[in-house]
């Protein structure tokens, strides 16, 4: 019966699929006059994604470069303002240039005409769950027989998102290893969830957990619970600024036995900025960081920063250079107060 029930679980999610695939009657019209019939799947970061009967996976499109497009279908549409509509899209004209109206699903509501630079965001209502993840994977190796020299690097993020929400999580892995040297490893897990307020994407409530170990700076277990309120500053088809302020609670595990003195337990401020950079079919830049000083040993500050800047290959396929670090301003006596590094290797991303 369990065999049975196994394999009845894959067919059951592509039956799902199939049911819940749109039909591909989706218009788009591109700057040069070109016209394709599709299934809009999607838009984030300036690049809007369909699939064709012609075609097979997924086609990334430069929203930048789209004059019109047309479709049935109902959307969540999502502007820079902060405004969150509900409908299906259509192109129409206004002067000498094309708006998208979004005609909504209420009847009673009238349409709303938008700007295409105003869309930063266009996400399908009818999705199965599976169908709003996104992430990427990637990993570097670099080995030197001379010194005997091997290093590594791991990586992960999925993102799930919904009309007022997004969940978030994320792992980093850097080991490295030299003849006569103590092997040193760095893990990071970090899980957070954001939700808008108000049906608004200028404000949202933000909580999170993160677990670190360093064996450079003798932590065998970090964990890091926070939550807070943030605002998104800057939000458009190219760029996404937000900052957050709130409060976390950190418990930190040390190996030796100066650490184990230390008091393991305390409260402390949270401020966290992220930035995302985006250049279509070229380059990507994320930068989060976070400052957390202490409420429970004042004058003492913790400092994350987690960076990433890609460029891509082909399709999927980037380039990826990492940059990670970690900073406590009164360690332990004896111990380091940083651990910092720089990691490259090959990222494969899917929407």
């Amino acid at each position: 019966m369990l065999f049975r029930r196994t394999h009845l679980m894959p067919l059951a999610l592509c039956l799902a699929g199939v049911l819940y695939a749109r039909p591909k009657t989706d218009v788009i019209v591109m700057s040069n006059g070109d016209k394709f019939t599709c299934e809009i799947k999607k838009l984030d970061r300036g690049v809007l994604y369909a699939s064709f009967d012609y075609a097979e996976g997924t086609v990334s499109i430069a929203w930048a470069k789209v004059a019109r497009v047309e479709s049935n279908q109902p959307f969540i549409v999502y502007t820079q303002e902060g405004s969150v509509y509900k409908g299906s899209i259509h192109s129409m004209e206004a002067g000498t240039s094309h708006v998208v109206q979004i005609e909504p699903i209420e009847e009673e509501a009238p349409p709303t005409s938008l700007e295409p630079t105003r869309v930063v965001e266009l996400a399908q209502t009818s999705e199965v769950i599976w169908r709003r993840f996104s992430g990427s994977f990637d990993s570097g190796l670099m080995f030197t027989k001379g010194n005997d020299t091997t290093q590594y690097s791991l990586g992960a993020d999925v993102r799930i998102r919904g009309e007022h929400w997004r969940l978030v999580a994320e792992y980093l892995s850097n080991f490295s290893k030299s003849a006569g040297v103590t092997a040193s490893a760095r893990n990071q897990t970090r899980i957070g969830a954001r939700r808008l307020i108000g049906g608004k994407r200028n404000w949202y409530v933000s909580g999170g957990s993160e677990f670190l170990q360093s064996s450079q700076q003798d932590i065998s277990l970090q964990s890091t619970l926070s939550g807070g309120v943030g605002r998104f500053v800057k939000d458009t088809n190219t760029r996404q600024i937000s900052v957050t302020a709130g409060l976390a609670y950190q418990s930190t595990q040390y190996a030796s036995t100066a650490g184990r003195l230390a008091q393991p337990n305390s409260m402390a401020a949270a401020f966290n900025s992220d930035l995302h950079l985006f250049h279509f079919k070229k380059s990507g830049l994320d930068l989060t960081t976070s400052v957390l000083p202490l409420l429970t040993d004042l004058g003492r500050v913790r400092a994350y920063v987690n960076s990433a800047y890609k460029i891509q290959l082909v399709s999927n396929l980037w380039f990826k250079v990492s940059f990670y670090g970690s900073w406590d301003s009164r360690p332990p006596a004896n111990l380091a107060g940083a651990d910092y590094g720089v990691s490259s290797g090959i990222s494969y991303s899917f929407n």
